[in-house]
């Protein structure tokens, strides 16, 4: 059997990440929930199977998302991940096939050339040797990239990238040092040998035309092996973890498993696939509008890694969902960061919500002796018997021309139905989630739901993305849950609507909790081409921008928010449109403080565009029976 001392590191390195990594996944596996082992289980042993395997394929190793956002940075990923792949998988092959005896020891593929210092002289043994030859070229070509990335990022496209710590910078030493080493190990033998092919032969001949190619390429060939020991040890204690997460979570996530609102071991699993590519920098409007360079996904989920604290980082966030939307990974960084927000300190956050967005209801709101909020004086729940509720919402209440838009479409669709918070009413529970308070948000839950299931109603529309998405996705209601873009699109499709065309030119903008956070793209397009000229602009759907007013950053001063603000609507209004159009009263309120273009709710628009009296159509009776319960996202 061949073998020296300098493959020790190696070995050592390589069975301790192997072991590492088994044991890191048994304990994730035992800290799911009963109904997520099943998930996992069926998700192994069924169609998600194969699903996952593709998966891998296309993005742990092709890296097909950030080669198409990307091009430059996802060549530099997928050299490195697939090309390395590649030269384990075809060396194995080379070890088998050409070696002295089958069923190698790992080593033997990674170290071939050194035992095997004569092969590839002629035949299919020169046709392999110039084929590893390419992959190794293919992996170099990357590691260039990669090197100047670090030191110029704008090269690979990037504007911003990640900072390392020490440990990481250690890793990263060893990773770069992993292929140089390799190509001057197997070039100095080639050169000793008279093989090689294009790339370590001829460098090969180069070098021992003037050096001692025999006596140099063993420590070389220590180098080799100490930078792999090095790297696989490291990387449990450094991002580079996400390397064998990642083919985890893509097998948890395929069988069903979510992050949902509590810690645990598939947040752990996420947290440790971020491979901190950067992306999620480039993409945060904080990053190229306010110049907030450290406080993006990749540094809340590096400082979770290594138990920092991340409660400044957690807060100061528009949790718009572009970072999301925008992972390669495809990690749940919005609900992560609210499970993070939810272990910090969260009281004086609560607190300054309510003085600074609902001033008018910081008197109403009874404290108790601990300081914390108390929703008991709320009258019982009663609501009219009625087909359709209609929930405005804080924000649109603050912006009443939505409201009364509203009432017309609702007047002109013949349906009988309710204002809900017509007098106010009660939050939906969302700025409690956002500042942590999930027992105060639970309480406003299940006072709403116990209105909307007295009312009977069949359909609940509301004007604000962020009621929408709380309706949708924390309550259990049993009745259609529809943001009021889509409750007019049925209205038109049904033609309980008959609207005018405006011979105007309109951009329009997607709300973040209605794009990225809901899905909700079409609809409000559908019903603007049906009223007016529609332009596109460079920021539309999942790539929309945020307006810069959320209610989830209680950290931004009102100077940062307002370069946020007027940098998005210099890009949504570079085609010059006549109006600027959204669907959510918040966005409406922040635009229109920083353009001159006129800016309109798309409720606005069609409540100024009806032609026709309404018809009124009777609901089919829907029955719905169920206790009161809630869950918090």
């Amino acid at each position: 059997m061949q073998f020296d001392l300098f493959v020790i590191p190696f070995n050592i390195g390589l069975f301790f990440i192997l072991i590492y990594a088994v044991a890191r996944s048994v304990l994730w596996f035992m800290d799911l929930s009963r109904p997520d082992k099943l998930r996992l289980q069926r998700g192994f042993f069924g169609r998600s199977f194969g699903q996952s395997i593709k998966e891998i394929f296309l993005e742990s190793l092709i890296h097909r998302k950030i080669l198409k956002a990307n091009f430059r940075l996802g060549y530099m990923h997928m050299s490195l991940a697939f090309g390395w792949f590649l030269l384990i998988l075809f060396g194995t092959i080379e070890a088998d096939f050409f070696g002295e005896r089958h069923l190698n020891p790992p080593y033997k593929a990674i170290f071939f050339k050194f035992f095997n210092p004569d092969h590839g002289r002629s035949g299919f043994e020169a046709v392999y040797t110039f084929w590893m030859d390419f992959l190794l070229a293919f992996i170099l070509s990357g590691l260039v990239l990669a090197v100047i990335k670090r030191f110029s990022s704008k090269v690979v496209g990037m504007k911003k990238t990640t900072k390392l710590r020490m440990l990481d910078k250690i890793a990263l030493t060893s990773l770069w040092l992993i292929f140089p080493s390799r190509l001057i190990a197997e070039s100095l033998t080639s050169g000793a040998y008279g093989t090689g092919s294009f790339l370590t032969g001829s460098l090969g001949s180069l070098l021992a035309s003037f050096l001692p190619a025999n006596q140099l390429a063993y420590p070389f060939w220590w180098l080799y092996s100490l930078s792999l020991g090095t790297f696989f040890i490291l990387l449990p204690l450094t991002r580079y973890m996400h390397i064998p997460t990642e083919l985890f979570l893509i097998f948890a996530r395929n069988s069903g498993i979510r992050t949902g609102d509590q810690s645990g071991a598939f947040r752990e699993m996420q947290v440790y696939s971020c491979s901190s590519c950067g992306m999620c920098i480039d993409a945060c409007q904080l990053n190229f509008s306010a110049g907030i360079t450290n406080i993006q996904s990749a540094y809340l989920l590096k400082g979770i890694r290594n138990n920092e604290s991340v409660s400044d980082i957690a807060h100061n966030c528009l949790m718009c969902g572009r970072c999301d939307a925008k992972c390669p990974v495809g990690i749940e960084l919005t609900p992560i960061r609210m499970i993070s927000r939810r272990a910090e300190e969260i009281g004086q956050v609560e607190k300054n919500l309510l003085k600074k967005y609902f001033p008018e209801r910081k008197k109403l709101v009874p404290v108790r002796s601990n300081g914390q909020p108390s929703y008991s004086w709320l009258p019982a729940a009663e609501s009219p018997n009625t087909e359709v509720l209609y929930f405005a919402g804080c924000m649109t209440h603050l912006t009443p021309s939505i409201k009364k838009s509203m009432v017309r479409i609702l007047d002109a669709s013949g349906f009988r139905y309710n204002f809900m918070d017509k007098d106010g009413g009660v939050c939906c529970g969302r700025p409690l989630m956002l500042a942590g308070q999930d027992k105060e948000a639970r309480e406003l839950i299940n006072y709403n739901s116990q209105l909307i299931w007295k009312s009977g109603a069949q359909i609940l529309v509301t004007s604000c993305p962020i009621c929408y998405k709380v309706f949708r996705e924390s309550y259990y209601l049993g009745v259609e849950v529809l943001h009021h873009t889509q409750f007019i699109k049925r209205l038109i499709e049904e033609n309980l609507l008959k609207l005018n065309f405006m011979r105007v030119n309109i951009a329009y903008h997607t709300p973040c909790e209605l794009g990225r956070g809901s899905g909700v793209y079409d609809e409000p397009r559908e019903i603007l081409q049906h009223v007016a000229r529609l332009q596109k602009t460079p920021y539309d759907d999942i790539n929309s921008l945020c307006c810069g007013g959320s209610l989830g950053n209680m950290k931004l001063g009102y100077k940062e928010k307002s370069r946020i603000t007027r940098n998005a609507v210099s890009h949504l209004t570079k085609g010059n449109p006549e109006i600027l159009v959204t669907s959510c009263p918040l966005c409406k309120k922040t635009f229109a403080a920083a353009t001159k273009t006129r800016v309109a709710d798309i409720a606005e628009i069609v409540a100024g565009v009806i032609a026709r009296p309404p018809v009124y159509k009777k609901l089919p009776e829907l029955q719905y029976t169920g206790d009161v319960h809630a869950n918090i996202y």
